[in-house]
């Protein structure tokens, strides 16, 4: 039978795994539509401070290299979101300049655009077996490196375990709580924009993986141990984990609602 910590280590590696993936299906979705504009800027800012205040905990923290490796990767896909923002948002605006007959204009234009591509609405039962097997691959990748590195795993890689409380352990208690508030602060101009723009750019897999992530990740810190100091130790990390899924699952349904209005209006105009 697993140990507690063998299980906290199993889900540790499925939340990494889960957060490696998180970015691809954005990126690529600004890709195809060449634009960034489903996404809000603050959102991404604000969950750029947030990476920005794990990354500086985790190594006042001394974690292991492999952890800061993954917060200077958080960081940098947050900074390739934003370059893609202001990036389409140039080189469209000097289309328009350079073509003022153009159809559109303004933030919204690129996503409206007749030449912007436009992807396919894809059938609820191909989507939740598309996600399935993406969930399946994760856990699949996150117990395979859990297996690969299981010898090595006498290291504690808390953040607050070993610190005495003295002005380091409060540092980095503020640097916890600090990341939850911003991560949690950060949907709230995504969902704003959403009632907006109809979901239109964004990525719901962006949102999927970061449920997967965080629920696995807190989870992981409660299956470690459920100790009340322990717990408190860890409220920062698990308060924002947990917390940010119920606000990730708001934007989900938001996409549910909006892809069903949009089916609802296309049988009417059909019809």
């Amino acid at each position: 039978m697993l140990s507690s910590n063998s299980l906290s280590s199993i889900l540790g590696w499925i939340s990494i795994a889960c957060w490696i993936v998180v970015y691809s299906p954005q990126v690529y979705e600004n890709y195809v539509l060449q634009s960034g504009e489903g996404l809000s800027v603050l959102f991404v800012v604000i969950w750029l401070l947030g990476d920005l205040t794990n990354l500086t905990g985790a190594i006042l923290g001394g974690l292991l290299p492999t952890v800061i490796l993954l917060g200077a990767y958080y960081t940098t896909c947050d900074l390739i979101l934003l370059f893609q923002i202001y990036y389409y948002r140039w080189r469209n605006h000097r289309i328009e300049a350079i073509h003022p007959d153009r159809e559109g204009g303004g933030e919204r234009a690129p996503l409206l655009n007749n030449e912007t591509p436009r992807e396919e609405t894809v059938p609820a039962k191909v989507l939740v077996l598309r996600y399935a097997c993406a969930l399946a691959f994760v856990i699949f990748v996150g117990t395979t490196a859990w297996w690969i590195t299981e010898a090595d795993e006498g290291e504690d890689t808390n953040l607050v375990d070993d610190l005495e409380k003295g002005k380091k352990w409060w540092f980095i208690q503020f640097l916890g709580w600090s990341s939850a508030f911003l991560f949690l602060g950060a949907r709230v101009p995504q969902i704003l924009k959403i009632f907006k723009t109809r979901c239109e750019g964004l990525s719901p897999a962006l949102f999927f993986f970061s449920i997967c992530g965080n629920t696995t990740y807190a989870l992981s810190i409660c299956a470690k141990s459920m100790d009340k100091d322990y717990l408190i130790k860890n409220g920062g990390w698990l308060a924002g984990s947990a917390c940010t899924v119920f606000l990730d699952i708001f934007v989900l349904c938001q996409f549910s609602y909006y892809r069903y209005a949009d089916e609802v209006h296309a049988r009417a105009g059909g019809g």
